[in-house]
């Protein structure tokens, strides 16, 4: 029966035997050998290409309420397997894929997603979740282990309790709309939680933070790379929902500590925003603190602020990358912390692998250092170490990332400046060099941005003398303008 047939079952027992009648029970028909409205439950059985050694096969379903629901269950079966033509492989994968549903008592795949995984050439079997996809993406991934961690936290604390039960190729933007406007309910709780009268409502979110703008453009990174890879795999066909989700929240623009917001710091203890800039001046106080009470940090921290590389680029920095002669650097090694484990490794992308042009006042500075780094190496004698790196501690050792954190905050106190992170050095160093006029485009260079898209978008809106020039030139133009009409 190629076409298949609807028939009816019931559970009755041959009274000699015990064995069940199956569809031959007496009740079933009427005396015209119409099927009985009262007795028995529909069935439908259809013949299916044979399994990949030979055997035959049948799909065949109980239980279906009334002859409707059979024939319509029978006819999506003919369909799905019309699905691949005279592929005899893909028509005996769409067979396994019923039968499968039959046994599990699950309904049959819908007509449309299984003609999108057939156009994927993927596999048929049922889809997994979100959560079953997350989990087996994150231990095939071959990419830094730092990036790994931060994808793990992503997954176990914010994508699987949100997306989790959603079968993967069902994921639409919806859901991680929903995602995003569950975190920002929660973001409200903790702040409300913050300012309540009750100590113990407090107290209940003590330790934890909100989820920040930039923490949540890391979960839409996380997942959209997830799901390209999916796409890459041919697991799902189409689009890319995290793609079309816009993150709420923007990435924090550095702020520059003008006077009246350090003023208003030293009065109330109040710092405008998560991502501050020192001015020119204020930069210098802190060079000169430093080179009086950190004579061993001040080098790299002086390399920092004037060409802005990143904390690990310079504690990486190779000592066999340093001309001074030509007054340049090569950035093409970095100090990560893996948890606390520093380790070595390439720059975080391929625009980090740059050269860094060097002033007279940087070159001067390390040529200082390279001569109280040799009197260091005679003193210590062989117990010297011979990591390859330009910046080292007194004993030769390589500089641990935190630990160069960890001392600029305390000299930052110290010297009674206002609070930047290590990190602001970079940002300090950008801005003074839009103030300064530098082409954005040599500074995305020496930033080690992929774009100036980049560059552009986080450091223009600081430089003000870019916007004063602009105003005043728009006044000169109208007052022309005036002086000939009148």
């Amino acid at each position: 029966m190629p076409d298949g047939s609807i028939f009816k079952r019931c559970g009755c027992r041959h009274p000699d035997t015990g064995k069940p009648f199956g569809n031959d029970c007496p009740k079933l028909r009427r005396p015209n050998r119409a099927w009985s409205s009262e007795h028995g439950h529909w069935a439908y059985q259809l013949e299916l290409p044979p399994t990949a050694d030979g055997r035959r096969r049948q799909l065949r379903r109980a239980g279906l309420p009334n002859r409707r629901a059979a024939s319509d269950e029978l006819d999506q079966a003919r369909e799905l397997l019309a699905l691949a033509g005279k592929d005899r492989r893909r028509r005996s994968d769409i067979a396994d894929v019923l039968q499968a549903a039959v046994r599990a008592k699950r309904p049959l795949p819908e007509v449309d997603r299984l003609r999108q995984r057939l156009r994927g050439d993927g596999p048929l079997a049922d889809m997994p979740t979100v959560a079953e996809y997350l989990t087996g993406w994150l231990g095939h991934l071959t990419i830094d282990a730092n990036t790994v961690g931060g994808y793990e936290s992503i997954v176990r604390v914010h994508l699987v309790p949100h997306l989790g039960e959603v079968p993967l190729d069902k994921l639409r933007t919806s859901h991680i709309r929903d995602l995003f406007a569950a975190i920002g309910r929660r973001n409200g709780e903790i702040l409300a939680a913050r300012t309540s009268p009750d100590p113990a409502v407090r107290q209940s979110v003590a330790g934890v933070r909100p989820t920040g703008p930039a923490r949540r453009q890391r979960i839409r990174a996380c997942l959209r790379k997830a799901i390209n890879d999916a796409l890459a795999d041919e697991l799902i066909v189409g689009s890319n929902p995290a793609a079309l989700v816009k993150t709420p929240g923007d990435r924090p623009l550095p702020i520059v500590w003008e006077d009246e917001r350090v003023q208003r710091w030293k009065d109330f203890g109040t710092v405008p925003g998560p991502v501050m800039v020192w001015t020119d001046t204020q930069l210098v106080d802190f060079l000169d603190h430093a080179a009086q009470h950190a004579p061993d940090l001040h080098p790299m921290w002086h390399y920092m602020a004037y060409r802005g590389p990143r904390r690990g680029e310079a504690c990486g920095l190779r000592d066999s990358e340093v001309r001074l002669h030509r007054r340049e650097t090569t950035i093409n090694n970095q100090i990560a912390t893996h948890g606390y484990t520093p380790v070595q490794k390439l720059p975080k992308s391929r625009a980090g692998n740059r050269d860094v042009a060097l002033d007279a006042d940087t070159v001067k500075v390390l040529t200082a250092y390279k001569a109280r780094r040799a009197q260091w190496q005679l003193a210590a004698g062989p117990a010297w170490p011979d990591t390859g790196l330009f910046f080292v501690r007194p004993d030769g050792q390589p500089w641990h990332p935190n630990a160069v954190t960890q001392r600029f905050r305390r000299l930052v106190r110290k010297a009674g400046l206002p609070p930047i992170r290590l990190h602001d050095l970079r940002h300090s160093a950008a801005t003074i060099a839009l103030d300064a006029g530098v082409d954005i485009k040599v500074l995305s260079d020496q930033l080690g941005h992929s774009t100036t898209t980049l560059t552009r978008d986080t450091y223009q809106s600081v430089t003000k003398q870019l916007h004063q020039d602009a105003a005043d030139a728009v006044a000169k133009k109208i007052d022309q303008k005036r002086r000939k009409a009148g």
